[in-house]
Formats: C-alpha cells, sequence, structure tokens
C-alpha cells in the first residue's frame, strides 16, 4: 500500500511539479506523516510549508500563461522525476522503506507526465481551448495529493 501511495504522489509530481512537495509538507506540518525524527523531518516545519505552498501557487498560475514549456522537454521533465522521487522517499520513510518509496514515486513521476500530458492535450481539444484543462489537472493534482498524503496517516 505504501509503494502505491509513493507512486500516487510521484503521479502528482507529474502533473505539477511544486503540488506534491507542498501536499507532502502539510501532511508533516499537521502529523499525518510521521517523519520527526528523520532525515525528512525539515518538511513538517512551517517554512517548508510556506516555501512549498508558494512554489505550487506561483506554478498554479504559470501553467495559465501561453508561454508555459512542455513538461516533456528534459529540463521541466526532469525536475518532475526529481520531485516524484523526494515526495515518494518522503512518504516511504514513514515506514522506514525510503529507497523503495523513491523509485516507486520516480516511476510515477514518468507516469504522470507523459500521461497527463496526453490527458491535457485530449481535455483541451475537447474544450477548444488550454486553460478549463489546466483548471481540471489543477483540481486532480491538489485534491489528489492531499487525499494521497492523508491516506498514509
Amino acid at each position: 500500500m505504501l509503494y502505491i501511495l509513493a507512486l500516487l504522489i510521484g503521479v502528482i509530481a507529474g502533473l505539477r511539479a511544486m503540488t506534491a512537495p507542498a501536499a507532502v509538507a502539510w501532511g508533516s506540518y499537521l502529523g499525518w506523516l510521521p517523519v520527526t525524527g528523520t532525515w525528512a523531518s525539515f518538511m513538517g516545519h512551517w517554512i517548508a510549508v510556506g516555501i512549498f505552498t508558494i512554489l505550487a501557487i506561483v506554478e498554479l498560475v504559470a501553467d495559465q500563461l501561453p508561454s508555459t514549456p512542455s513538461r516533456k522537454v528534459p529540463p521541466q521533465f526532469g525536475t518532475r522525476i526529481v520531485v516524484g522521487a523526494f515526495c515518494g522517499a518522503v512518504i516511504g520513510e514513514t515506514a522506514g522503506a525510503t529507497i523503495g518509496g523513491l523509485v516507486a514515486g520516480a516511476i510515477g513521476a514518468v507516469i504522470g507526465t507523459l500521461g497527463g500530458a496526453e490527458a491535457r492535450g485530449r481535455l483541451a481539444a475537447a474544450f477548444g481551448k488550454d486553460q478549463p484543462a489546466a483548471f481540471i489537472e489543477d483540481a486532480v493534482a491538489i485534491i489528489g495529493g492531499l487525499l494521497i498524503v492523508a491516506a498514509v496517516a
């Protein structure tokens, strides 16, 4: 079950790179993710919550701009894999399975990046424009991220 949750948080990172660490930081801060006393304990600090929340909001706003680069170009794709692996590792750390969580998170990020780009393209074609598809993707990422983190608790 833990690896499935790590995979899913990776998928969220593939959809929205900063929403996943914001959800993990909030989960750690609220005590849903027991990371106190581990290498990931900094995620439960209010500063981490603030930084990742601000970055997630900036990403949500920037994604609405027409000049946003594709998530499949190497820098964005690589960032999403690293973020997914990190978030998966934090979830894995809650059960002492850091490496397994890291791998599951990275795989999830690849799935989320490629699948999310495909789904968003189809949604944008169905709506005739990209903005409604972006809002749907935002909602899935935010709600999904919080539900995944809550499920670990």
